[in-house]
Parts: C-alpha cells; sequence; structure tokens
C-alpha cells in the first residue's frame, strides 16, 4: 500500500500509467485500506485502485472515531474530487456499501457523480438491519465477528487485538445502524450493482432487489457462493465481475 499522509482518507492501492477508472473501495465495520490490497493483483494496468481509511482506523489509529455515515462521506468525497478527474466507480462492503452510496450522492450533488456504485453485503438505505449488533456484549460481538471470518483465526485469540478493535466496530456498527437517508432523495443516475453472499446470515438476500429505486441507471443483482465477508473468501471471481463491469463503454467514456 502505498503511504499518503496519514490524516487523508484515500490510500492508493495500485497506481496505472494510464487510467481510465477509478476504482474506490470502501471497508467494512472494523475494517481497513489494507483489507483491499490483495486486489490490486487481480485488476489490469487501466485500472487506479484506491481504498479508505475511516478515522481511528488503521494507520489513523488514535484519531477520534466517526459514528456518522454522512461525516465519512464528506470527508472521502472532499479528497476525490481534489484527484485528476477519471471516471470513478465507488465499491463498499457491508458498512462501506452506506458510505459509498453516501459518497455517491454528495459527489452527483457536487456535480461529478460516479460512473457506477458497487454495493456488498448490505441491504438497501433505510432497511431495519436483521440483528442488532450493536447490542451485543464485547464476546458476543467478538464471538460474532469470528464466526463470520471477519478476523484472522490465528489471531482470534488475541485479547489485546479484541480489546483495541472493539471500540472500532462499535463505532462502525452504531453508525451503520443509526443511518437514514435523507427522506425525497433523488435516485442515483449511474448504474449499481449489488453483490450476495448466499450463506450470509446477516443479510436477508430477498431485501436486495430494493436497491434498484435509489439509481435511474441500471440496476443488477449478483448472488454468490459464500458467506457475510465473501468478497475476501472468493475475491479472484468476484474482481473478473468488477473489472467487466469497469470495462463497460459508458464507464469509459463517462
Amino acid at each position: 500500500m502505498l503511504r499518503t499522509r496519514r490524516d487523508h482518507c484515500l490510500r492508493t492501492l495500485a497506481q496505472a500509467p494510464a487510467p481510465t477508472v477509478r476504482l474506490v473501495c470502501l471497508p467494512h465495520s472494523g475494517g481497513t485500506a489494507a483489507a483491499y490490497s490483495a486486489w490490486a493483483a487481480g485488476l489490469p494496468p487501466t485500472v487506479e485502485l484506491l481504498a479508505a481509511q475511516y478515522p481511528g482506523h488503521g494507520d489513523r489509529f488514535g484519531e477520534p472515531l466517526s459514528a456518522d455515515v454522512r461525516a465519512l462521506s464528506s470527508e472521502l468525497s472532499s479528497e476525490l474530487l481534489r484527484l485528476r478527474p477519471l471516471p470513478a466507480v465507488v465499491f463498499g462492503h457491508s458498512f462501506g456499501a452506506l458510505v459509498a452510496y453516501e459518497t455517491a450522492l454528495t459527489l452527483s450533488a457536487l456535480g461529478c457523480p460516479p460512473a457506477g456504485l458497487l454495493v456488498s453485503s448490505c441491504p438497501p438505505p433505510g432497511t431495519a438491519v436483521r440483528v442488532r449488533t450493536g447490542l451485543f456484549s464485547d464476546s458476543e460481538l467478538w464471538g460474532l465477528i469470528r464466526s463470520l471470518g471477519g478476523v484472522d483465526l490465528s489471531r482470534a485469540d488475541d485479547t489485546e487485538l479484541a480489546e483495541a478493535l472493539l471500540p472500532v466496530l462499535r463505532a462502525d456498527i452504531t453508525a451503520h445502524e443509526h443511518y437514514r437517508p435523507e427522506p425525497r432523495t433523488a435516485p442515483l443516475s449511474c448504474p449499481v450493482r449489488c453483490y450476495h453472499g448466499i450463506q450470509d446470515p446477516l443479510v436477508d438476500g430477498t431485501l436486495l432487489p430494493g436497491w434498484a429505486p435509489f439509481t435511474a441507471g441500471p440496476f443488477s443483482l449478483v448472488e454468490r457462493e459464500g458467506h457475510h465477508f465473501h468478497p475476501f473468501q472468493d475475491a479472484k471471481r468476484l474482481l473478473t465481475d468488477i473489472v467487466t463491469f469497469l470495462s463497460t463503454d459508458s464507464l469509459t467514456r463517462s
């Protein structure tokens, strides 16, 4: 991962000599930009890969945590607008999907709409959460993260790691579970694609077509084998689909 100023949100994971599209990845609750580092090897040299580092996460540890989806999207949007113009596709996993959606709204309101929105393992904005994990005890929450594959099993019994990550997880989960979209928000204009791991115990797959009204553009739902963290359990096939999405004429001409 290429270093940037620690107080900035974006981390460059793959530079491209002559990029035609920018893929911006947003982590799940408790996740860091490094979660997407391995994706760099699966992308063509025309794709610039960036990932967000939320305050208090990863190399921003020690900064105040944010429990507000819109605050996170505002920071991210501001940084994206300072970059050289390039069609941008925003990918968000779980909690990151809500940040991605709000980022897409912010960019659109500022006259720089994204070329596409990719969301994973997340019901549509405003949907009541299926399991209120924010109410779990520390031991219950850590046990859930372990069972879902959200922490390296070799470090699952590391009490110091748990003590460091649990406040971060709770801030993100609070932001996720308290987020509500603004009423009467105009739909996006870009294509939206939703990814779902069919064995995901946290996300009801029957709700996911509900993402369609959030865009006036094309909507597609891709169901995949896997659990909540399917993008990292089988990244190769997911990246194949994402690359196909990124290579469409409508995106590269944006």
